[in-house]
């Protein structure tokens, strides 16, 4: 009984990491695609001390790499991060974006079925094994960063809008 729940985290994991790495390209020029992290300050503090650089947790987009897991009102929720490029399943809604440097990292999201309620997302901490985000919207998640080698490989690509 237990296995579906994580099973289904593990397939959307996949998912989302299926959909950063195929993403749709933009018309926005190359220094528009990736966040800047040369300007992006360094960590003065230690990982979640809220003391690094104006941002809680050692919020940079470097430190968001990754596939982050959990749960929200019971919907798994996926959120992956590539190079700056960032994919989140959340429950049906799937949404794309990046990481944005806004004198702190935040995730700037557009689900494809209109959904709202990701659409911006400030991280409140990351540990860099748990990383919290809030959303613009008032919800917040708490993830778990997956473990690469329990992902799933080898699923269908999505079709382009």
């Amino acid at each position: 009984m237990d296995r579906l729940p994580r099973t289904g985290v593990l397939a959307a994991a996949g998912l989302v990491a299926a959909l950063t790495l195929t993403a749709c390209g933009s018309d926005a020029p190359a220094e528009d695609k990736a966040p800047n992290t040369a300007t992006t300050p360094a960590p003065t503090g230690s990982p979640g001390s809220g003391t690094e650089g104006g941002a809680s947790g050692g919020a940079d987009a470097a430190a968001l790499e990754g596939t982050w897991t959990g749960t929200s009102g019971g919907l798994p929720v996926v959120l992956s991060v590539t190079s700056g490029k960032v994919a989140l399943t959340a429950g049906r809604h799937i949404c794309q974006g990046e990481v944005k440097d806004m004198g702190e990292a935040m995730l700037a999201l557009k689900c494809h079925d209109g959904d709202t309620a990701r659409t911006m997302g400030s991280i409140g901490s990351n540990d860099g094994e748990k990383l919290v985000v809030s959303w613009g919207a008032g919800s917040e998640d708490t993830l778990t960063k997956a473990d690469p080698s329990e992902l799933p490989t080898g699923l269908p690509e999505l079709p382009a809008p």
